[in-house]
């Protein structure tokens, strides 16, 4: 029996770890799987533990109020240690390029802890952009055992920063799986869809028969004038656009809340939620005509979804989305916001003809793989 930990914090990873997690309970004749959660995220993360019915083992609590990233990393390190000391994993997983997942490879790699690293291999190119994901990761994978990378480019990435082939594996990207199987439960339950739709309504948005922009933000990068362009830039296409509504959940952090609330809380086109749980989420991906986002995992979405994304960063640790031409990288000057979103409104486009099978995140069988590779290692 092998003993694996698997740590996490933001319900990014908590969306992307929920399959393997799910897998690894489902083989508990090969392994004995306890899950950590440090807290990084409160309300959003818990949200997605409720969706999957994950009830995490340990429960680190490491947020505060005005917390910045060395508390966080050293807050993480010192908690954490003691649960590694006491359950004694054979196998520590991490996903993707959060602080939490830095921390808990760290404090892993102090004990001696093999390292599984899930989402591995992305890379930006530059190293402020995201920031400070992108050395994150690079510092995951200097030091992990196991890298799971979702594609072929992520695998050619570790090839060249002289990691062994003999420890990379190409799975495809769990957000797959956690997207086929949401998608799936939400067509196949007409309660539970009414439930979403009525949860969106007593939010503010009501569904109604005409074109619909999904708005997300909450990249560090973009904090101060990044957001205060985006809004700026959502304001004017709300008034050119009149007939169209721009739905923005507004992520928690105070920095994005003030600078949102502030300037467009009082256009009738204009919706501002709270953070939606991850079914409402997607239910609303699924409905829109674009999505505009800073974000990681909904460029990998919109392909199964079959979405245009315009990505407000001026790089991305995924340019398979936009060799897909799913994605279409613009920065987050207003200008570049405002024309390319009018190009895509004009033209209608948002419905994209791609086929599945083209799809360079994967199947949705991701998991699966992961846990075989994992019954194998030594």
């Amino acid at each position: 029996m092998k003993k694996v930990l698997t740590v996490f914090g933001t319900r990014p990873e908590a969306i992307k770890m929920a399959p393997v997690i799910k897998e690894l309970e489902m083989n508990h004749d090969f392994f004995i799987s306890k899950v950590c959660v440090t807290g990084q995220h409160k309300e959003m993360l818990y949200q997605v533990l409720d969706l999957f019915n994950i009830s995490p083992d340990y429960d680190l609590r490491i947020m505060k109020s005005g917390q910045g990233l060395s508390q966080i990393t050293s807050n993480i390190l010192t908690k954490l240690d003691k649960i590694i000391d006491k359950f004694r994993p054979d196998i520590l997983l991490v996903h993707g390029d959060t602080t939490s997942a830095l921390s808990a490879s760290l404090s892993a790699f102090y004990h001696k802890v093999k390292i599984a690293h899930v989402e591995a291999g992305l890379r930006s190119g530059s190293l402020y952009s995201p920031w400070p994901e992108e050395g994150n990761r690079a510092i995951i994978d200097r030091i992990c055992d196991l890298h799971f990378a979702p594609t072929e480019l992520n695998l050619q990435n570790l090839l060249n920063e002289g990691i062994d082939k003999n420890k990379i594996f190409v799975t495809g990207n769990t957000v797959i799986d956690s997207l086929k199987y949401s998608l799936k439960k939400i067509e196949s339950d007409s309660v539970l869809k009414d439930q979403i739709q009525n949860s969106i309504s007593n939010f503010g948005y009501q569904l109604k028969d005409r074109n619909m922009v999904l708005i997300t933000c909450h990249r560090r990068e973009n904090f101060g004038q990044g957001i205060s362009n985006v809004v700026t830039a959502v304001k004017k296409l709300s008034l050119i656009y009149p007939n169209i509504d721009f739905v923005f959940p507004v992520h928690l952090n105070p920095n994005i809340q003030s600078i949102v609330k502030e300037k467009i809380s009082n256009i009738s086109n204009v919706f501002l939620l709270p953070t939606l749980d991850y079914f409402e989420f997607i239910f609303l991906m699924e409905k829109s005509q674009f999505i505009l986002t800073d974000s990681g995992g909904i460029q990998e979405e919109a392909f199964s979804l079959q979405k245009n994304v315009l990505l407000m960063r001026d790089s991305t640790e995924r340019p398979e989305a936009i060799s897909q031409g799913t994605v279409k990288l613009i920065g987050s000057e207003v200008d570049s916001i405002v024309n390319n979103s009018r190009l895509l409104i004009d033209q209608d486009l948002g419905n994209l003809n791609h086929r599945e099978s083209d799809n360079q995140y994967g199947a949705g069988d991701a998991a699966l793989k992961i846990c075989e590779i994992l019954k194998k290692i030594d």
